[in-house]
């Protein structure tokens, strides 16, 4: 594993970071909202984009880091391994796998990575500290100039705060095994703030083979001015390591050869780390802004998996992945403010640069993480550019456009290192994309609670792995295989309305539709992804944000969506693991008191498994509950909370695929030609956590 401080002499190569959050434009009315996605009328350029604040964050319950990602309207976290691994989202009809195509970034800082060893876009979210975000804005679609590589389903920026509210100690405890400490304080100096924190973290689950998660956590973040006018610089570190139960053969739990939370294959599981170093400095006047921003992230990975089970033997299917990388990268955006009044312009132009320098990735037989064949292991370096540059226009007071023109350009080499078939499958790869992007905004009409109508239409893309683009033989068997495009082109176009009928109501209103010229499908055999056909996703959202009295909220999102292959894959055009529907509401309550709380239901549809629709998961409804009491002992704030997850005790599967796989039973008597290559085809799951009570304490001082 890497020493963090291998890439402290490079801080000062930084140059400070760039994020989404432009100077806006001339404000047609203030108007001030009491509830919702904290997006006043007049500022929002889609129907469907947000920001979620760190008071709407800090009321939900929390099974796991990425669950806030759950406050993004139609977002939903599951996972299917360990917890150290990263999780699986469904948004829009899309099965994100890791994070294929959602761009996340924190602080400026890309989570995202390119040609990982376990899934392109590989998106893990654990080294979140959910006490320490000030705010999540989340964009859905292809129509924002700015956003690059992954947002094809939408993207999220997550921010840390600059300085808290207090210094505190909280500490957690939990069945399983759970302890969780954080230690967070914030100091002035001057003109300038520094937030440290400190998060240890174990845990093993309520599986048969216990979790031994065991994860530690810092930060480090020098502030001084404001996001508009200021800088800052961070050092995050984490790693984490832990045994995994991996999605198993649902036969083999109705069979008895395993209980619900057993595992197939003792000895899965995996150790990461991230190591990085970041600035972001931005300053404005009356006549334009200017931002910036860099980063350097060291980054492992060595995950165990045995998805298959014992298709090939007795010793079972275990496999590592193995990831080691540094990544840089930065952006600079400079607007100019032309004219003033109606007609007034905002012209934004940005760049953004990126480089993967990827040492090893490799896939590797084991047996008991012991690797016994190099499947393939190659040597990565790939950089991708990005120019972009847009308009937005107030023309009247009632109609504002955006027009928007992204350039990219990627470009890889990929080094073939070992492998028995692999030595023909290196070689240099580039590609590159003009994205035409549009928005229309009317409104906002006051006579119709200030409802503002939208139309949307644009050109992005995902990245797909540069080992894949080219390789052109079978790392497995050495037959031949076709080398897939760098680049996959995105096409997508919404319309909306976004309306405050009332102060304390707002509603948001989307239709939306995507064509993508190549999917990426899970593939539960093999536990990859790989690109398949062109697809075509239509669909509705709904949001509603209500101040119900002082100090209470609701919110209800619901969100449907149809994925459907242009031409039939496997006999049918259903695109497996695609949600159609989800429903989630929640109450949120704080009045100053003592007491303070959430409530979350979640409904998660059914989803086909497989092409043709015949084997459909089991939609089901997850809830939590959070319940807060604060009290005061002489300069001392205390504050309690009990987090109660799967309120109802649900006996679900967090997720579900349809794929090949051998129990161990299975294997020893060689049914279905278990044990000697060949897998029987069924529903593999994993199932949701039972109820699980956790107990806060936090020291205020």
């Amino acid at each position: 594993m890497s020493r963090p401080w291998q890439i402290l002499p490079l801080l000062s190569c930084l140059a400070a970071p760039g994020t989404w959050a432009q100077p806006a434009l001339p404000q047609l009315a203030e108007i001030r909202v009491s509830a919702g996605d904290a997006v006043a009328p007049g500022e929002a350029d889609s129907a469907s984009e947000g920001r979620v604040t760190a008071q709407r964050l800090a009321r939900r319950p929390l099974l796991r880091p990425a669950d806030l990602m759950e406050s993004v309207p139609g977002l939903v976290v599951t996972q299917h391994s360990g917890d150290g691994k990263a999780n699986q989202y469904f948004l829009r009809g899309f099965n994100l796998d890791h994070g294929s195509d959602f761009a996340t970034s924190l602080m400026g800082m890309p989570v995202n990575l390119v040609s990982h060893a376990h899934g392109q876009g590989y998106m893990d979210l654990n080294f979140l500290i959910p006490e320490l975000v000030s705010s999540l804005q989340y964009r859905k679609g292809v129509y924002h100039a700015e956003d690059a590589d992954f947002a094809v389903a939408g993207s999220a920026r997550i921010d840390y705060m600059r300085q808290l509210p207090a210094p505190f100690v909280e500490l957690g405890l939990g069945p399983g095994g759970y302890r969780r400490s954080l230690l967070a304080d914030s100091r002035l100096f001057d003109d300038k703030s520094l937030l440290m924190a400190l998060e240890l973290t174990h845990n093993n689950g309520p599986w048969q083979q216990p979790e031994r998660l065991g994860k530690q956590n810092a930060v480090l973040k020098l502030s001084s001015g404001t996001e508009a006018r200021g800088y800052s610089i961070s050092g995050l570190l984490y790693q984490a390591d832990w045994n995994a139960t991996e999605h198993v053969p649902e036969r083999a739990i109705v069979s008895g050869e395993i209980g619900r939370y057993g595992v197939l294959s003792p000895g899965d599981g995996g150790r990461t780390h991230r190591y990085s170093l970041s600035a972001q400095w931005a300053d404005s006047t009356d006549h334009g802004a200017r931002r910036a921003h860099a980063y350097v992230i060291d980054y492992g990975l060595n995950l165990f998996s045995t998805p298959s089970g014992f298709v090939s033997g007795l010793s079972g299917d275990q496999h590592e992945q193995a990831d080691q990388r540094v990544l840089w990268g930065g952006g600079w955006q400079q607007s100019w403010f032309l004219g003033e009044g109606l007609g007034a312009t905002e012209l934004t132009l940005g760049t953004l640069w990126r480089q993967d320098r990827i040492s090893n990735v490799g896939l590797f037989s084991t047996v008991k993480r012991q690797r016994t064949e190099v499947v393939r292991q190659d040597r990565i370096l790939e950089t991708a550019i990005g120019l972009s540059l847009e308009a937005r226009t107030v023309w009247t007071d009632w109609l504002r456009t955006s027009l928007g023109l992204r350039q990219d350009h990627l470009q890889a080499r990929v080094t073939p290192l070992a492998g028995a078939f692999n030595a023909d499958n290196g070689g240099d790869v580039s590609a590159r994309q003009l994205s035409p992007r549009l928005g229309l905004v009317l409104g906002p009409f006051a006579a119709l609670g200030s409802t503002e109508f939208f139309v949307n239409a644009g050109q992005g893309f995902h990245s797909n792995d540069a080992r894949g683009a080219t390789s052109r033989v079978s790392p497995l068997d050495g037959s031949a295989v076709t080398p897939v495009p760098l680049l996959v082109k995105a096409r997508g176009q919404e319309i909306g309305l976004r309306a405050q009928p009332l102060p304390a109501w707002q509603t948001r209103l989307s239709v939306w539709q995507m064509q993508l010229a190549s999917e990426l499908v899970f593939v539960g055999d093999e536990g990859v992804t790989e690109p398949r056909g062109a697809s075509r996703r239509w669909g509705l959202e709904w949001a509603q944000d209500v101040q119900v009295a002082p100090g209470l909220t609701w919110d209800g999102n619901l969100a449907w969506s149809k994925a459907r292959f242009v031409q039939a894959v496997n006999g049918g055009s259903h695109v497996p693991n695609a949600v159609p529907l989800t429903v989630s509401t929640g109450l949120a309550w704080d009045r100053g008191g003592p007491w303070f709380g959430g409530l979350r239901l979640r409904y998660l549809g059914a989803y086909d498994l497989e092409e043709t629709g015949r084997q459909p998961s089991r939609g089901y409804w997850w809830g939590s509950l959070k319940l807060g009491y604060r009290f005061q002992s002489g300069s001392n704030r205390w504050q309690a909370t009990l987090d109660v997850l799967n309120l109802f005790d649900r006996r679900a599967n967090d997720i579900e695929y349809w794929g090949g796989a051998c129990s161990q039973r299975e294997a020893l008597s060689g049914i279905g030609g278990c044990g000697s290559g060949s897998a029987i085809d069924g529903r593999l799951i994993h199932p949701l956590e039972p109820r699980t009570l956790r107990l806060g304490l936090r020291l205020s001082f």
